[in-house]
């Protein structure tokens, strides 16, 4: 399990460190604020990026979603009673388990349509989620998968 809260905390990080860059203004994968709002974002019609506090909204969320999987591994010990590993861990398997979820509905693509976001999203960005919520419930129910 340590293995998997690693990978799971290493992704997470990297996720987070493309958010904290969106969020000072970095364009990648795009060539200009709008082009990358299209290829992350995707909401219909958008032509800026989401907000810097928004973006550091995530990367919080991010980084406190990679100490809970690593806590609950084992590997890190949190300040804070082990139940809030337990239960930040759910709720962050619940998030990613559902934002990966939505990116196959028609309401998410509906919200969503924008290319190359809309590709992307169900290519790359909602199986990844999907995985990383999949990564979570193996970190809480490990003692019934050893």
């Amino acid at each position: 399990m340590i293995l998997i809260a690693f990978a799971l905390a290493a992704v997470l990080f990297a996720i987070a460190a493309l958010h904290a860059y969106w969020g000072i203004g970095g364009v990648w994968p795009g060539e200009d604020e709008r082009s990358c709002a299209r290829a992350i974002a995707g909401f219909k019609g958008i032509e800026r990026m989401p907000s810097t506090a928004a973006s550091f909204a995530v990367v919080a969320a991010l980084l406190v979603a990679a100490l809970v999987a690593l806590s609950l591994a084992g590997a890190v010990v949190l300040p804070v009673p082990s139940a809030f590993a337990m239960i930040a861990g759910a709720g962050a398997m619940l998030v990613f388990l559902g934002r990966g979820v939505a990116g196959f509905t028609p309401a998410w693509r509906r919200l969503t349509p924008e290319q190359p976001f809309a590709t992307l999203d169900v290519r790359y960005y909602s199986p990844l989620c999907l995985a990383i919520g999949a990564g979570f419930l193996l970190l809480i129910f490990k003692g019934y998968f050893a």
